[in-house]
């Protein structure tokens, strides 16, 4: 059976489309963040060459347009539909992306939203509840995430998010047909798994033959849903992939924020901690002082109806 897992948590929403126990999908929502599909009012704040621009939504987030419809010049109110959200890269965070509409301003979907409209069965797990999620390989998903280091039999994937593209590497033995095939259907199901869209290259062990190249691009094929559009595999075993890219990936994500994402894993952990007597609680101290400038210790106290004691020797 396949269904979306759905789970609240503290400072952040989670889900993950599970089959055979396993997760093929995954996605986390930082509340607050501008999403797709979001219709606001703004103003047109920059106009740039080629009728590109930066608008000014009402409740001040910012937001690139384009194109600047024909009419609309600086400083003129608009209608936008947002349909990219915020990238973050290092050294230079793209900002979401909209276009004009004439819609009626609405909220975008929220992430139960989405995984409720794909017409899957959606289960919500509660932290009183065994783990399934965990069970399922959640901290392993993370730990991908944030190492880019991924096992599969017969070798490894090594993922690294860079500007301008997601890279693969694939590495392990001989036979080197044996390997890029099995490192299509890994690096395939990592590209799926992470939510990782724009410009991805995998870079295959060098095949000679034809044939060899042609089995593993196919290979990409079976295991990739679409929408994408890949290259052939050239002489020198690297393909690309552009899918589409609504919103960071997971990667993207947590590395761009690693004192948020181990501060939200450990709350969910200890959401999770049985009934008992207080235990001291240690954390590094960037990871505590997080916890306690967004105020989620008291969203994990309102929750559990008790609040951590700190170690903070």
């Amino acid at each position: 059976m396949i269904e979306w897992w759905y789970e609240a948590g503290i400072g952040e929403n989670r889900a993950a489309l599970v089959e055979g126990d396993r997760i093929i999908e995954a996605a986390i929502e930082l509340p607050g963040r501008l999403a797709v599909g979001t219709i606001a009012p703004a103003r047109l704040v920059e106009l740039g060459p080629a009728r590109q621009g930066r608008v000014t939504l009402d409740t001040g987030e910012e937001a690139t347009l384009d194109p600047v419809p024909p009419a609309v010049t600086q400083g003129a109110r608009l209608t936008v539909r947002v349909v990219r959200e915020a990238i973050p890269e290092p050294g230079r965070p793209k900002l979401p992306k909209a276009v004009a509409t004439d819609d009626a301003p609405a909220p975008g979907p929220s992430l139960l939203d989405r995984i409720a409209a794909t017409d899957l069965p959606v289960r919500t797990l509660l932290p009183h509840q065994p783990d399934a999620l965990e069970a399922a390989g959640w901290s392993e998903l993370l730990d991908e995430a944030e190492t880019g280091e991924i096992a599969f039999p017969g070798g490894s994937l090594r993922m690294s998010p860079t500007p301008a593209m997601t890279l693969f590497d694939i590495d392990g033995g001989p036979p080197l047909d044996r390997l890029a095939l099995a490192g299509a259907q890994a690096a395939a199901a990592a590209i799926r798994r992470h939510g990782i869209g724009g410009s991805i290259g995998i870079d295959f062990p060098t095949l000679s033959g034809k044939a060899e190249r042609q089995a593993v691009a196919a290979a990409v094929d079976a295991a990739l849903p679409q929408p994408f559009e890949r290259t052939a595999v050239n002489g020198f075993g690297f393909l690309q992939i552009v899918r589409p890219r609504p919103r960071a990936s997971l990667p993207e994500l947590l590395r761009a924020d690693p004192i948020g994402a181990a501060a939200r894993a450990s709350l969910r952990r200890l959401e999770r901690e049985p009934p008992g007597p207080p235990r001291p609680v240690k954390l590094p101290p960037a990871v505590l002082a997080r916890i306690e400038a967004e105020g989620w210790d008291v969203e994990l106290m309102r929750r559990t109806g008790r609040m951590p004691i700190w170690d903070r020797s």
